[in-house]
């Protein structure tokens, strides 16, 4: 499943598209995707414009002059293809994807088109009045953003203060830090040297502050994903650009995927350890991550 750079980076490749446009007509190709469209989806997007593109975890959000707001999910193979009237226009590409997965096309009243293709339809699509996001099922439970202000050490220590869960359950646990998914978990406990088998509670101190690691490891949060989302995201299986391009943060993995491979940490000469984690896979280093 797409995690939170590839969500960014597609937000950031539909944002030029989306925000401001006025919405002519949106087609849908079949009833449903992971569960069925709301009722009288195209006829409520006709019309309206988008006032703002915006992400929470891994939901992509179009804020519509309406008053409700248009979330969108990825699911595990979904993707967005850009296409102008222009051939020569800055978001036009050869087609990546089987056309028969088209499932949702957005036509703007600027003449740009923007599908959605998604060939396991996972993803999904609803409207909500933006009055009412606060307390959706979606969104009512999710922790801070890994890349806003509110996640700081000390934030972490009071989520993380006695529990004794593994710490990469921790990190994964949504209703903890929003967004974060299994690949840029396992290398941001790489980065701040800490395994991901350590009780959670052990980078809090008595006192409730956060211990070194604990700072360490929001910094190697923040660094991570901020390098992924420079590099569009990681392109396992699924996962394009809205230009049909490919991400290349993959090729910067230290550890993820790398089973075997010497420790990329200067001077360790361990190598990168697989566990399964409550049916998912986690690579570290047991000589430097403690």
């Amino acid at each position: 499943m797409p995690e939170l750079p590839e969500v960014e980076t597609v937000r950031r490749g539909l944002e030029p598209v989306f925000t401001g446009s006025g919405l002519a007509q949106v087609e849908l190709r079949r009833a449903d995707l992971r569960f069925p469209f709301p009722q009288g989806f195209a006829a409520r997007l006709a019309g309206r414009r988008v006032e703002a593109l915006k992400r929470r975890a891994k939901y992509l959000l179009g804020e519509l002059d309406s008053g409700e707001t248009l979330i969108m999910h990825l699911g595990m193979s979904g993707s967005f293809r850009i296409d102008a009237d222009d051939p020569e226009g800055a978001y036009h590409r050869a087609v990546t994807t089987k056309p028969a997965h088209d499932h949702v096309v957005f036509h703007f009243t600027s003449g740009a088109s923007v599908t959605y293709n998604d060939p396991r339809r996972f993803g999904f699509m609803l409207l909500v009045p933006r009055g009412e996001m606060a307390a959706h099922p979606l969104f009512n439970g999710l922790g801070v953003e890994p890349l806003g202000p509110e996640l700081t050490p000390q934030r972490l220590a009071e989520e993380l203060r006695g529990r004794k869960a593994p710490l990469k359950a921790a990190l994964l646990d949504q209703r903890i830090i929003a967004g974060l998914g299994n690949i840029y978990v396992c290398e941001a406990m790489h980065r701040s040297y800490l395994s991901p088998l350590r009780a959670a509670g052990t980078l809090v101190d008595a006192k409730g502050k956060p211990k070194r690691g604990l700072v360490d490891l929001v910094e190697a949060i923040r660094q991570v994903l901020g390098e992924a989302i420079e590099a569009g995201g990681s392109s396992l299986r699924d996962h394009r650009q809205t230009d049909g391009s490919l991400g290349y943060f993959q090729h910067s993995f230290r550890v993820y995927d790398r089973e075997d491979a010497p420790c990329p940490t200067p001077g360790c000469r361990g190598h990168v350890s697989r566990v399964i984690q409550s049916g998912r896979s986690t690579f570290f280093c047991r000589d430097c991550q403690k």
